[in-house]
């Protein structure tokens, strides 16, 4: 298995998880990815995460969820997510770039060796948790298609199936869901394509089979069940965004200093906690994302 030099944000497996945990799931990992792949890829080959912060339990991370496509309740995710079907998979690679492809998941995922990256979680309704993502790099899987000069922004797109998808049947939101990152956010080495989570294949209510995780900005910036990838010259409409500017900026950037219209983001709730703990600016990732926003605003530019 190909070994990577740890970055500042990688921690041995031993400071996040207890060692018996991470014995006992390291023997499995491989496998569960390759049954999210269908092929059998490499083992993870880093981790990640803030100092200190210990995981949440599985069982809170995958029946705590905001998922719309399958109800607004935190609980529905999970509640009505059992007929979706995740594989067989493609996702679509477009725009201003000089391979536009469709991808199956497992060429996909064969782009890269496989990692395991602990990160933490922030949504913009105040909660946050601390998950262990499996998944390789959005850049190698970008720069396979081959961005052209022209491309400024990616746009993300999930899959349209309201026939599975019992949300999609509402006009909650306009579907299908779109996000977008600008391409120096989205080549950035901590911006991730998850396909699995705690040492196995993504579930269906955390976005399976292929989800954004982008650790230094809110929660709904992380698109799931992903099935179209477009580089594109301006800044692409997002669903939240579009629905509603003044409380959901395109950028989106976990900041204890710019609080959400109707609460503060200055304190969060870590699920499994009592306590509210202090909000921490690009939720902890500002030694490495900091220049990316540099000489901008953060206030107006939210």
């Amino acid at each position: 298995m190909p070994l990577r030099r740890p970055r500042r944000w990688q921690l041995s497996e031993n400071a996040v998880t207890p060692s018996s945990l991470v014995l006992g799931r390291r023997s499995f990992v491989a496998g569960a990815l390759a049954l999210s792949a269908g092929v059998g890829l490499a083992a993870p080959s880093a981790r990640a995460a803030v100092p200190a912060d210990e995981t949440t339990p599985r069982e809170d991370a995958t029946t705590y969820n905001n998922f719309y496509e399958f109800g607004s309740d935190k609980g529905d995710p999970a509640r009505y997510s059992g007929a979706f079907r995740p594989t067989p998979w493609a996702v679509t690679i477009d725009g201003e770039v000089e391979h536009p492809q469709t991808i199956g998941l497992e060429d996909l995922l064969a782009v890269s060796a496989l990692e395991e990256r602990i990160y933490r979680l922030r949504c913009v309704e105040g909660w946050s948790m601390v998950i262990p993502w499996m998944g390789i790099p959005l850049a190698k899987v970008l720069a396979r298609a081959a961005p052209l000069a022209s491309a400024k922004y990616v746009a993300f797109e999930t899959v349209l199936r309201p026939s599975e998808m019992p949300g999609q049947r509402t006009r909650l939101l306009d579907w299908p869901y779109r996000e977008g990152l600008r391409l120096d956010e989205a080549v950035h080495p901590l911006t991730f394509l998850a396909s699995g989570m705690y040492g196995e294949a993504l579930p269906n209510q955390n976005g399976a089979p292929l989800r954004l995780v982008v650790p230094w900005k809110y929660g709904f910036k992380s698109i799931k069940s992903i099935t179209r990838i477009t580089l594109v010259r301006d800044q692409p409409p997002t669903t939240w965004s579009a629905l509603n500017p003044r409380e959901y900026g395109f950028y989106s950037n976990v900041n204890p200093e710019v609080d959400h219209p109707r609460w503060s983001q200055a304190r969060e709730r870590r699920i499994g906690e009592f306590r509210r703990r202090d909000t921490v600016m690009f939720n902890g990732y500002g030694e490495e994302v900091a220049s990316l926003y540099a000489g901008m605003d953060l206030r107006t530019n939210y």
